[in-house]
């Protein structure tokens, strides 16, 4: 419960009707751009998630820019293996299979493609809420023929994540899990109401 609240208190939250990179709506809202404002304590962080990540033979950390790289390199250093990072890209067109769920696309630099391959990969991110990032990076490190074997974050929201980690077979370590719900937009129980979304930049 210790770890789990000294996480908590680097979170910098809000609460709202937001859409979420995911395409859910939730509301909850993480400014994760303040997470590294003062380094240390997440680097305290990202060592107690590197000695649980230790066990699972890692031979490079991968994370999603922005601030989820930042907590992947701290554990890539900490265990002593190569760092990467996938950048986001948007879709031109949502997929309608998904109900324009998950528009965005994550995808390693072209000079590190083949740096990943066959190597046995763990994807570190900052927060894990919907998994829009995780899911992103896993799917691209696959296509580099990486092995993704364990996911891993300071702080895991609602049962997204682990779901995830479930259905593709690799292990979740999270510092913290916490309940939170999102919604998909025909679900949501604010758009119900009449609540408009908030703009998280505003």
């Amino acid at each position: 419960m210790e770890m789990q609240d000294d996480v908590v208190r680097l979170l910098p939250a809000r609460k709202g009707h937001f859409r979420l990179e995911s395409g859910h709506h939730g509301e909850l809202w993480l400014d994760l751009e303040l997470l590294c404002l003062q380094p240390e304590p997440v680097q305290r962080l990202a060592a107690k998630l590197s000695a649980r990540l230790a066990r699972r033979r890692i031979e490079i950390v991968c994370g999603p820019l922005i601030e989820g790289a930042f907590v992947a390199l701290m554990v890539a250093a900490e265990l002593g293996v190569p760092f990467t990072y996938t950048e986001r890209f948007a879709d031109r067109k949502p997929n309608p299979e998904t109900d324009a769920l998950y528009p965005v696309r994550y995808r390693i630099p072209r000079a590190l493609r083949d740096v990943v391959h066959g190597k046995r990969a763990a994807i570190v991110n900052d927060v894990i809420n919907a998994g829009s990032a995780i899911r992103g990076t896993f799917v691209d490190l696959k296509a580099c023929g990486a092995r993704p074997v364990a996911v891993a974050a300071l702080a895991v929201l609602g049962e997204s994540g682990a779901k995830f980690a479930a259905d593709q077979k690799i292990a979740l370590e999270a510092l913290a899990t916490l309940p939170n719900e999102i919604w998909t937009p025909a679900e949501c129980p604010m758009c119900a109401r009449g609540l408009p979304l908030e703009d998280p930049e505003a």
